[in-house]
């Protein structure tokens, strides 16, 4: 699938714990109504089975829209459903051997939360970075806030797209312009409001508004 620092503007994580009667499917369905440009999925509780059939249900959906499926963690499932790529943390498979199973085609992004992880991930190939928690987390216990300035240091060390996450949402993104990422990882901002169409058409606005100002 073809990208570029657009695809990453708005990018989306799962998190089912705000779903309700729904499917994931279908609230996934009304983010990408609302203009999210990639979606992660993130499933740490499900068994691999599960996992592969939740990402076997997203990947024609996100295909219609033409936005990328990213998979967290979990380079087996992108094997198993030819998703598009895979996130890795800072403790999961390191990212050579990710690509030495995935091969070129494949996107590859990594946490990083300093300068020196950014660079390394980038020199081992690194197509994206997601660099926080900016705002601390409510979705990740060990997840830190980073130091005030950070994520601006990071985007300036590296020339690859870098995407915000952490706390992010419609109120505190303002705070971080200027800093040159590419764009936002998302997940209560957009899962957990009542009208999920219309808090994603919110943020790809502030988002787009924000990286064209860079």
């Amino acid at each position: 699938m073809h990208w570029n620092h657009e695809t990453f503007t708005l990018y989306a994580v799962t998190d089912r714990t705000w779903l309700g009667e729904k499917t994931l499917c279908e609230v996934v369905e009304e983010a990408l109504k609302g203009g999210v440009t990639c979606v992660q999925l993130r499933e740490k509780h499900l068994d691999q089975e599960a996992f592969c059939a939740e990402a076997r249900a997203l990947l024609p959906l996100c295909r219609r829209y033409g936005v990328p499926l990213i998979i967290n963690d979990n380079v087996d499932v992108v094997l198993a459903v030819d998703a598009d790529g895979v996130h890795l943390g800072q403790d999961d498979l390191d990212l050579p051997h990710a690509r030495q199973r995935l091969g070129p085609d494949k996107l590859i992004g990594v946490s990083a939360h300093n300068v020196e992880e950014a660079t390394l991930a980038r020199a081992q190939g690194a197509d994206y970075l997601g660099v926080g928690a900016v705002f601390g987390s409510s979705t990740k216990d060990d997840a830190s806030a980073l130091p005030p300035g950070m994520l601006k240091k990071i985007c300036g060390a590296v020339d690859c797209p870098v995407v915000a996450i952490g706390g992010v949402n419609k109120e505190n993104l303002p705070q971080l312009a200027g800093s040159g990422m590419a764009g936002a990882a998302i997940v209560s901002g957009i899962f957990a409001q009542k009208d999920v169409q219309q808090a994603a058409r919110a943020l790809k606005t502030m988002l787009t508004d924000l990286v064209a100002t860079k």
